[in-house]
Order: structure tokens, then sequence, then C-alpha cells
């Protein structure tokens, strides 16, 4: 069976920029031990994995939108961004100002 379109646009996002999640996914790491000491750096280097997470989801959902799928887009974005979640479970909290 091939792997669903979502995880390998995920697939390929990260290898297309390797250096960029290796070190992001060793900032997360440190960030859920310690999001005091490691917050401006999680927001620093999340900041344009976030922009990376976005375009692909982008390509990904325009194709089905261009197609008249709409309904089925909505689906796979939501498909998407929980895959991502599996992988970066805090992702939701780059940028966000805890108080």
């Amino acid at each position: 069976m091939s792997q669903a379109l979502f995880k390998k646009t995920i697939d390929e996002m990260v290898a297309k920029n390797p250096e960029l999640f290796a070190k992001f996914l060793k900032v997360h790491e440190a960030y859920k031990k310690d999001q005091d000491k490691h917050k401006a750096e999680f927001d620093e280097l999340g900041k344009p994995v976030l922009r990376l997470i976005e375009d692909a989801e982008n390509r990904l959902c325009s194709k089905m939108e261009g197609a008249g799928r709409g309904k089925f887009s909505a689906n796979l974005a939501e498909k998407f961004r929980d895959e991502i979640r599996k992988r970066f479970p805090l992702i939701d909290l780059v940028g966000v100002i805890i108080s």
C-alpha cells in the first residue's frame, strides 16, 4: 500500500530541509522539558518551520480545491495537521505568549 499523500508531503518537506528540522526537533525536545528556558529559541526556529508547513499544506490542498473537491481538501488539511502534531506535539505553541 502506498503512503498517504499528506504523509509523503511531510516527509518531502523534512527531507528538503534536514538541518532546519533537525535543529527544531532538538529544541522541541528541550522545550518539552523546560518551556521557560527554551521559549525564545523554540519560537525563533519554529517560525520558519511553520512557514514551511503552511506552504506545504497550501500546495497539497490547492490541488484538491482546484479539482472541485473542497470538502476533501478540508479533511486532507486536518489529516496533514494531525500528522504534523504527531511529529511535533508542541508546534501549535510557536509564537504563543504564555503568561
